[in-house]
């Protein structure tokens, strides 16, 4: 039987190729008894024990480490876990050198947490520098600690070292055992360049300037290569057997570790969660008794929560969302199934009444299936970091910490990552880009048999082929670490006795463990969630204050708006949460809402599968067909989606009705049927239809009704989920219905830096006849602000205008109290530091010094007139620039001829991404009655729609046809974008040597989308 001793695995980052699904096979057919892991960090720790488990390998959890020696150098150490105390020793030392700058262990640490570890010395590594006299007092400091644990490895390449008869003498001299060792890098031999290449992205040196590796060697051993290694020396691989045998390590995953909520002596968690739900819903409801049907409620759900243990995790949450509160800082309603928990209301951590919406406590706890409860709360995206600090703050560094996740060398990454560090050219790297379609998830394998190009592109040079056969090697490896959009994790001992941990951001740990390695662990963990959305709300609000004197309070806005319905009912939803895109609006015209459960119901079916029962729900609604109802019991549960099944809690409360199921026992049945297992359905249906007949209902209505459930069962959604994120659709409708001005404006501020959203939304606003006002050096800010029930254009969407300029621009105008007079009053403001035609252009280009009364043109000849103007004066005292204009005469523009009407918009397209001026087309539109579309419109037809539209010329490419007739492609553009036109040669002959660029055209073809762009096939043209 053979062992590995030292095996590093692809999760430790670039620093190995060996995959776990290649790893295990190979064991096997080599009769391997057991197997270490020896990463630099835990990473890929748990994977890898339960594989070898599963595989009937014995595991070793190990680390290679450096120990500190000298400042400049370090010694190589590999560990073992040998027991449990020793495994929880290895997190602590991981965690240790994982927090230090210098990724090294100091000795006296590594000694306090030796207990449990065997240590082997890798006796010629890095030049045998454990063999140096100088280091020999190390080894004693470990020998004495402890003598029993500490082995010298000795290793073999294809020769014997030459520093190995000095290792022997070592080992003797020290009475030291000695072991076989051979670090595995690389599963065979031919994986040693893609290593190379692997280490090279990891460290950015290119191949060409990487130092010569002696690594060749490291690949995976067969059990005849280990023992024609050390033929000589049978017993050094019996003693490294014995070792990794001797490590008896136990990995449990039943641990649950509930964090405690600091409370004051006498307290329990159980008394002062009870005492601040029912104090929560007084609050809530506004009275102080409460009704029967809540006070049943809350002492059902305290029940179940304090006879699973999760007092304390309710009064963490409730803690932290009420700092959120008092910070001002935005939360959701609520997310996922923890909105039907009413103590969660109460508690002020979601804003939804679940005895409103008929929302099932079981759906989120069951007390028939224990599992931990997963709170996941949304909070502005800007200021969520502020609530994680708050919680690691309370409950201590140590505690808390956030979940890394892995990114990994995807098809185009890794293609053009191996291309980099074979020096490829920029443009050929480009090129491989354009060559990898852009299909999420695409492989390369799978680019390469679709495309024709890329093949014939890789065959051309044998440079390319061994280019694609390591990108392909390489491909899906873990890449780097980064932190994981929303996981947090807290404990109620120190992390490091449980998970291993690394430095963070901002002073919070990271686990070392990704998302269900983590929850294997039994920690909790609480989603903070940043969404978009919330920062939007924020900043409508505060618009709203601003400009009306209102605060706005999200929890009071009535669910019953006549102008909101009105909106959904018309589809205008552009910018609206979860209902913005155009079968979403198809959606909203065809239910035409009318209250506020009509959006929970859309929100619930715009998805694949329950989507096909929107036009039923539709007609049903409108009473253009009859509800049916499966059987007339039903109807109080179905009546509010007009008999159509479409929420999770239906499917339990129909099996708690007809079939006398709890709602635990309908929520294990929901989940069990979702997963559509033959052997799963048949027991479920054996026990709803008799349940069903125990009740007085027929076999054949109960197998119909249980036919139901398997068929929704699929679709069924979370009522809960659907309700809480419908508040946030219905708020932001609300807005857009109440306050458009601001509405849009928070809207443009956050499509900054994406022309064409900002062009699309400009248009829809303008549209609604709200005014845009544009950029102003005296007016403007940051962001778009309203200003007199219009919107002022915002400085940070003109291109090439950077941000430090912008705030010393901004802190100007506050000191000076007075606006900007001249562009030579700017100049001298700004200084010639910050006044550069660079930064001045951009402004001047679109449109932001026009009240200085000048021509765009003129200004853009002054900028130079005026930088000398700063240059002469520098600003200081009140009357200054008086005092300048007195010594040096009033500086003059350099009048020039005004900028044609056309340049004019070419620069405000180049500065914005659009013309913010009228484009030529909105002038001339209103003449032409017949045209049915749009740039902005082709989107939402379907292929070979005839279409008739405007535009000017903005491109056109002449060819030949192979019968050598003259054809052409034409870029045709109104106020909204671009679109291709083909001209085949029969019409092209109709204005050939009359297209012009900027010529007004009106055409009329057959519309189509390909390779994900639109174009028009031209069937007439006509020049106007």
């Amino acid at each position: 039987m053979t062992v590995y001793p030292q095996i590093r695995t692809s999760a430790d980052l670039l620093k190995s190729t060996i995959r776990l699904e290649e790893l295990i096979p190979f064991l096997h057919q080599q009769k391997a008894k057991s197997c270490a892991i020896v990463n630099t960090k835990l990473y890929g720790l748990l994977p890898f024990w339960f594989e070898m488990k599963r595989a009937g390998i014995h595991p070793v959890i190990g680390l290679t480490i450096q120990l500190e020696w000298t400042e400049e150098q370090s010694l190589p150490l590999v560990l073992y876990a040998k027991t449990n105390e020793g495994y929880q020793n290895l997190l602590k030392i991981s965690s240790s050198i994982a927090i230090r700058t210098e990724q090294t262990i100091p000795l006296r640490w590594l000694l306090a947490y030796g207990k449990g570890i065997a240590f082997m010395i890798p006796a010629l590594d890095l030049q045998g520098r454990w063999l140096q006299q100088t280091a020999e007092k190390t080894m004693l400091e470990i020998k004495n600690a402890y003598s029993n644990e500490l082995y010298v490895g000795i290793s073999r390449g294809s020769n014997e070292a030459p520093s190995e008869r000095q290792a022997i003498e070592f080992a003797v001299k020290n009475g030291l055992p000695i072991v076989a060792t051979h670090e595995s890098l690389f599963m065979k031999e031919e994986d040693f360049f893609s290593y190379e290449v692997a280490k090279a992205i990891e460290t950015g040196v290119k191949l060409n300037e990487a130092a010569k590796s002696n690594k060749e060697q490291s690949y995976v051993l067969t059990a005849e290569q280990w023992q024609g290694k050390f033929h000589d020396e049978p017993q050094w691989l019996i003693q490294m057997e014995n070792l990794l045998m001797s490590c008896q390590v136990q990995l449990t995953t039943n641990d649950v570790y509930m964090p405690k909520f600091p409370l004051q002596e006498g307290d329990t968690a159980e008394s002062i969660l009870q005492q601040q739900v029912v104090a929560g819903l007084q609050r809530r409801l506004k009275m102080d008794s409460l009704p029967t049907r809540y006070l049943e409620r809350i002492n059902y759900e305290l029940n179940v929560i304090q006879s699973m243990g999760y007092s304390d995790y309710f009064l963490i949450v409730a803690d932290f969302m009420r700092f959120a509160r008092e910070e001002q800082i935005l939360t959701g309603p609520g997310r996922g199934s923890s909105a039907s928990s009413l103590v969660a209301y109460a508690l002020e951590i979601t804003q939804v009444d679940p005895l409103q919406y008929d929302l099932l406590f079981e759906r989120f706890l069951n007390p028939e299936r224990i599992t931990l409860p997963d709170i996941d709360i949304d909070f502005l995206d800007t200021r969520r970091h502020e609530v994680i600090q708050y919680v690691a703050r309370k409950y201590g560094k140590q505690y808390v910490a956030q979940i890394i996740t892995f990114g990994t060398l995807s098809a185009k990454a890794v293609a053009r990552d191996v291309a980099r560090m074979f020096n490829f050219e920029s443009e050929t790297l480009e090129m491989i880009s354009k060559l990898i379609p852009n299909k999420p998830g695409i492989t390369l394998q799978e680019a390469y048999s679709k495309s024709e190009n890329l093949r014939t592109w890789i065959a051309a040079e044998p440079i390319r082929q061994k280019w694609f056969q390591t990108s392909l090697r390489l491909e899906g490896l873990p890449r780097n670490a980064s932190t994981h959009a929303a996981g947090v994790v807290l404990s109620p001992i120190p992390l490091v006795d449980i998970v291993p941990i690394e430095d963070g951001h901002d002073g919070i740990y990271l686990t070392q463990w990704p998302m269900l390695e983590v929850e294997q662990t039994g920690l909790l963990k609480i989603d903070f969630l940043g969404l978009r959305n919330l920062t939007i709300l924020e900043q409508i609000r505060k618009s709203i204050q601003f400009t009306h004197d209102i605060r706005l309070d999200f929890n009071q806005i009535p669910l019953n708006d006549q102008k909101t319905f009105e909106l959904l009912q018309h589809g205008d939803t552009a910018g609206i949460f979860q209902l913005e895109s155009e079968g979403m609006r198809n959606a909203l015209r065809e239910i035409k809402p009318t209250h506020f459960l009509d959006i929970v119901a859309v929100n619930a079916l715009y998805r694949p599968g329950p989507m096909e029962f929107i036009p039923l729900y539709a007609r049903r609604k409108h009473k253009k067909e009859q509800v049916m109802m499966p059987h007339p019991d039903l109807t109080p549960i179905l009546e509010e989606t007009h008999g159509v099944i479409i929420y999770q809690e239906q499917i339990m409360r129909i099996a708690n009705v007809m079939a006398g199921f709890s709602f635990g026992q309908a929520d294990l049945l929901r989940r069990a049927v979702s997963k559509k297992k033959r052997d799963v359905l048949e027991q479920q249906r054996a026990s709803f239809v008799q349940g069903a007949l125990e009740k007085g209902y027929t076999e054949q209505v109960a197998e119909e009704v249980y036919a139901l459930i398997v068929r929704f069962a699929d679709y069924g959604f979370p009522k809960s989920h659907a309700v809480a994120y419908s508040i946030i659709s219905y708020h932001m409708a609300y807005l857009k219905a109440n306050y458009p001005v601001n509405f849009y404006a928070a809207l443009l501020t956050n499509a900054t830096g994406n022309s064409e959203k900002l062009a699309q939304i400009l248009m829809e606003a303008k549209a609604r006849g709200i005014e845009i006002l544009p950029p102003s050096i005296n007016r403007s800010m940051r962001h778009f602000k309203v200003e007199a029930g219009k919107i002022r254009f915002s400085f940070s969407a003109i291109k090439g205008v950077p941000q430090p300029f912008l705030q010393k621009l901004l802190t100007a105008r506050e000191e000076r109290q007075k606006p900007f007079e001249s562009i030579f009053d700017l100049a001298v403001t700004m200084t010639t530091a910050n006044f550069t035609r660079k930064i001045i252009e951009p402004l001047i280009k679109a449109g932001a010094l026009d009240e200085f009364g000048k021509d765009r043109a003129t200004l853009l000849a002054t900028i130079e007139g005026a930088q000398k103007q700063a240059d002469f004066v520098r600003p200081g005292g009140d009357d200054l620039f008086e005092g300048a204009l007195l010594a040096f005469g009033k500086p003059k523009y350099s009048e020039t001829s005004p900028i044609p009407e056309k340049i004019k918009l070419q620069y405000e397209k180049e500065v914005l991404g659009f013309y913010l001026s009228d484009h030529p087309i909105v002038k001339v539109r209103k003449h032409f009655p017949e045209v049915t579309a749009t740039v902005q419109t082709l989107s939402q037809l379907k292929d070979n729609t005839y279409v008739k539209m405007i535009g000017q010329v903005q491109e056109i490419r002449q060819l030949r046809t192979k019968r050598g007739e003259l054809m052409a492609f034409v870029q045709l553009e109104d106020e909204y974008g671009a679109v291709s036109l083909t001209l085949f040669p029969k019409e092209y002959e109709k204005v050939v040597g009359k297209l012009q660029e900027d010529t007004l055209l009106y055409i009329e073809g057959f519309f189509e989308h390909r390779f994900n762009k639109s174009q028009i096939k031209i069937k007439d043209i006509i020049i106007k």
